[in-house]
């Protein structure tokens, strides 16, 4: 009776279990034509879009104050084609030149230019350069060496077809030269003038037949080159702007990023907080920020400062170099700019950067400001980011095994050691364990930094391609705003380069260039009530992130442009077309700042009643006041 009960029980759980299949896979059936309907609001990618206003028009005033185009700056238009007499490159060439890149993104991204020109002014062969930060970094894929790992060869060798003669690789002798190391080694300056390549670089090519070039400081020739070669400026954007460009696998990652944060049909901001440890270091900023990352700031600025790179003190007041301008504006106060301007809490951030020092807690002020703060990582899944690494080997670390701890050595030899008198001494006491965050808990235990394990290096090498989806993304924002234009050596980091790759191929995109010091200055006066504005400081910020737009390429053009060519490309790479009227009344989303929105409602809900009485008043005069200062901000 048992065993034939057992059997019933078992005969219930089957049927009821093929009952239950049934019942989902009709549910399935029959509800997966509604699912589109609410794909708008579930959670895709870690990220749920919030619009307050999805019916925000095109046409209104608003709209074209935030998004619309910059009218004064229409009429420049891209034009890097050469103006004058200008031929192919001479056949038979001098000689190959073999070049070694170090550096960051925006550092490979500069020597690039860089060593093109110098080819094209030698009249050299230039071989594919080999960019270190890749090959040196083991476990790589070897689907995609050096160069190909972040640009297309291809389109490389195509484009510049009528400039220089690239070739991908040394022919058979003088590579053999090179690995018995017979060949001329030139570890060139950072800003080298032509005159340097012509007289000493030059001879020593012609008798050798090749040179090689060490590219380590982020370029190899000077920003600003004499008149007479105007067509070698045209030739840098050639590179940069046409020549450059990433391979096909991430450029389609950064297509899908950019239809998925366009999908709900509105416009976003792309924000480069340039807050790295090294540009922190450099400019002594280490201050901003608390507990243990102070210390690694400190820690490099005196790795810097041992290698001639920082030539100030090891303390700095980091407060003042705020206040000067020196700083990256925080994320906090990019976003308070931000919502002053007028953008509402559900306007799209995207976060660029290979690394925000501070991680996330940086970043918390901002995401309470706007909810939709996204990143690469939140726009895509592991496996798409992952697919454009390509098939990498799996390694084990040696460095990463833990050596013998010195306290663990004594002991096993006090244990060992034979008879002894009695009463024993006390064993060593075991080293205290530090486990702080993982990657900088070396702090605690050694004033050295530890050497980067292989997966360190291999993550460096991830940062290139990190780096090259954020640059296109940010190249094709609606709005850019850049935390930080300088990198950890004092010169233009990749927040500049997008600028300038802004400027070139669409002048009259919404570009803001904060004077940081004047920012600083402003919200110091509110800094105790930073979220209790009145309207006369909204209508500062409005009026002074207006006149940047303009006055900020000004600023590009005395300060960035003689470091680097590629911030400020203008005006030898454009041209100007026929310059466009516009009635009075085109230019009313430039200086309306009366108009009621989401953003002063946010401020004047923190007021008190007494700030708020204090205005309303005179609300008619205070709105005339404002737009003088605009209209004389717009001039």
């Amino acid at each position: 009776m048992f065993k034939s009960k057992m059997r019933w029980v078992a005969l219930v759980g089957l049927v009821l279990s093929v009952f239950s299949l049934c019942t989902h896979f009709f549910l399935t059936l029959y509800t997966g034509k509604n699912i589109s309907v609410y794909q708008a609001s579930i959670r895709i990618f870690s990220w749920r879009p919030i619009f307050e206003n999805a019916d925000l028009s095109r046409t209104s005033s608003m709209y074209r104050r935030l998004w619309g185009p910059v009218r004064n700056l229409e009429s420049i238009l891209p034009h890097a084609n050469p103006r004058e007499s200008y031929e192919a490159p001479g056949s038979p060439t001098n000689g190959f030149i073999f070049v070694r890149i170090q550096g960051s993104f925006h550092e490979i991204r500069n020597s690039i230019c860089d060593v093109v020109v110098v080819s094209r002014l030698m009249n050299a062969t230039l071989v594919i350069p080999e960019l270190q930060p890749t090959t040196s970094s083991k476990g790589i894929s070897t689907d995609y060496k050096s160069f190909a790992y972040l640009y297309n060869e291809d389109q490389f060798t195509v484009a510049l077809v009528k400039d220089v003669k690239v070739v991908k690789s040394l022919p058979r002798n003088l590579k053999r030269a090179r690995r018995r190391k017979e060949i001329p080694v030139f570890r060139v300056p950072n800003s080298a003038s032509p005159d340097f390549y012509l007289k000493y670089v030059l001879p020593v090519l012609n008798r050798h037949s090749v040179v090689e070039l060490v590219v380590s400081d982020g370029g190899c020739l000077q920003a600003i080159l004499p008149p007479h070669l105007e067509e070698y400026q045209r030739l840098r954007c050639r590179v940069a702007f046409h020549a450059l460009s990433f391979r096909q696998e991430v450029l389609e990652l950064a297509t899908k990023i950019l239809n998925r944060m366009r999908a709900p049909g509105r416009p976003f901001i792309a924000y480069d907080p340039g807050m790295t440890r090294d540009a922190l270091a450099y400019h002594g900023c280490s201050e901003l920020f608390q507990d243990v990352h102070s210390e690694l700031i400190q820690h490099r600025r005196s790795w810097m400062i041992k290698r001639g790179i920082v030539k100030g003190k090891l303390l700095v007041d980091s407060v003042k170099q705020h206040r000067n301008g020196s700083c990256p504006l925080m994320p906090e106060e990019v976003g308070i700019l931000l919502r002053a301007y007028g953008y509402s809490s559900d306007t799209v951030i995207y976060i660029s950067g290979g690394e925000v020092f501070g991680g996330q807690r940086i970043l918390i002020p901002l995401h309470a400001m706007f909810e939709n703060v996204v990143d690469r990582t939140s726009l895509c899944t592991v496996k798409e980011l992952t697919r454009i690494y390509g098939p990498e080997t799996h390694l084990v670390d040696i460095s990463q095994q833990t050596p013998p701890v010195e306290g663990e050595t004594k002991l096993d030899k006090w244990t060992t050691s034979g008879p002894r008198p009695r009463p024993l001494p006390p064993p060593p006491a075991r080293p205290k364990s530090y486990n702080i965050e993982g990657w900088w808990g070396w702090v605690a235990e050694s004033d050295n930094e530890p050497q980067s394990t292989v997966m360190e290096l291999r993550i460096n090498a991830h940062k290139l391609l990190w780096e090259a989806i954020d640059y296109v993304i940010c190249v094709e924002a609606d709005a850019f705003i850049p935390g930080f234009d300088h990198d950890g050596k004092g010169r233009p980091n990749f927040a500049s380069l997008v600028m300038g790759h802004r400027l070139y191929q669409s002048a009259e995109s919404k570009t803001y260039r904060p004077d940081r010091k004047e920012v600083v200055k402003l919200l110091d006066e509110i800094r105790d009530h930073l979220y209790q504005a009145n309207r006369t400081l909204l209508t500062s910020i409005r009026k002074h992130l207006t006149r940047t737009i303009i006055d900020g390429l000004t600023e590009a053009s005395t300060r960035s442009k003689p470091l680097s060519f590629l911030t400020h490309p203008v005006p030898e790479c454009s041209c100007l077309s026929d310059m466009i009227s516009h009635s009075p009344k085109d230019n009313e989303y430039e200086e309306d700042l009366n108009e009621e929105d989401p953003t002063s409602k946010w401020f004047v809900q923190h007021s008190s009643s007494h700030e708020i009485g204090s205005v309303n008043p005179n609300k008619e005069e205070g709105q005339m006041e404002d737009q003088e200062e605009l209209e004389s901000g717009e001039r």
